[in-house]
């Protein structure tokens, strides 16, 4: 599995769709502006919204969940998807302070 660090992301974010596959609740206490927001549990009924020729960086708090939906959209036939190491969490930490660590 490919994995892209928040700094690299933040330094390419135009190249990269990011997808946040964390839980409501998660996305309304912290997001990244720009991202675009898919539960994981609804990515299978989801997948058409998302163009399998494009970059898609996924995230969730810390790299579990956003780990298996980059699993899964592999063996859909995506090609270029990149767990982001350390997730929210670390794009809070590293990046952005003002986006609220939970």
């Amino acid at each position: 599995m490919k994995s892209i660090s928040v700094q690299k992301l933040h330094e390419q974010f135009g190249h990269f769709l990011l997808l946040d596959v964390r839980e409501k609740w998660e996305w309304d206490m912290a997001h990244v502006a720009g991202s675009v927001h898919m539960p994981l549990k609804d990515i299978p009924s989801r997948i058409n919204e998302l163009d399998p020729t494009n970059s898609i960086a996924v995230l969730c708090h810390h790299g579990a969940r956003s780990a298996r939906a980059v699993d899964f959209l592999l063996q859909h036939g995506f090609t270029a998807v990149y767990n982001v190491d350390g997730g929210i969490d670390a794009w809070s930490r590293e990046i952005d302070p003002s986006v609220p660590l939970y």
